[in-house]
């Protein structure tokens, strides 16, 4: 990976803020967009889900999960131009117990503040979805196929 393919992973993973997510449940694919944070580490991304939602239910543990990030898309983008990161992991459902609990709460407040309200609330979740690896397309014909190791070089924002 070129320092220019590093920087545009940072800008895509650091820069946007929503996840379509992508897991299994009850053998059919579900679809849900969400809201992420990114671990300090750079091995997994947060998500908040509501036990309501009909994706939440495939956010078990050690499940598989799917996504992609991408940049905003305009009519004046060539749509396969348009840069996204496709991710690919496991779950990790977060317990208010859960040794990692309070760092990644604290890391998703600071990047979304009016989620105080929906931490309190039982029936709302946090996940940690592991990074195993993944793709980043920067336009056609420039993908490059992702590892672990790659999100640990991304740098603070």
């Amino acid at each position: 990976m070129t320092p220019e393919d590093a920087a545009r992973l940072g800008e895509l993973l650091l820069g946007q803020r929503l996840l379509a997510l992508g897991v299994v449940v009850e053998g059919a694919p579900v679809v849900g967009l969400l809201p992420y944070a990114v671990s300090e580490d750079r091995r997994a991304l947060y998500v908040q889900a509501s036990g309501l939602a009909r994706h939440t239910r495939g956010l078990a543990a050690g499940a598989p999960w799917s996504g992609l990030i991408r940049e905003p898309d305009g009519p004046e983008t060539d749509p396969l131009r348009v840069p996204r990161l496709q991710l690919e992991g496991v779950v990790e459902p977060l317990s208010r117990s859960h040794a990692e609990f309070q760092g990644a709460a604290r890391g998703f407040l600071t990047r979304f503040p009016q989620a105080a309200a929906t931490l309190q609330l039982a029936d709302f979740g946090l996940y940690r979805l592991e990074l195993h690896g993944g793709r980043m397309v920067l336009g056609f014909g420039q993908a490059l196929n992702l590892s672990r190791d790659h999100f640990l070089n991304v740098p603070s924002a």
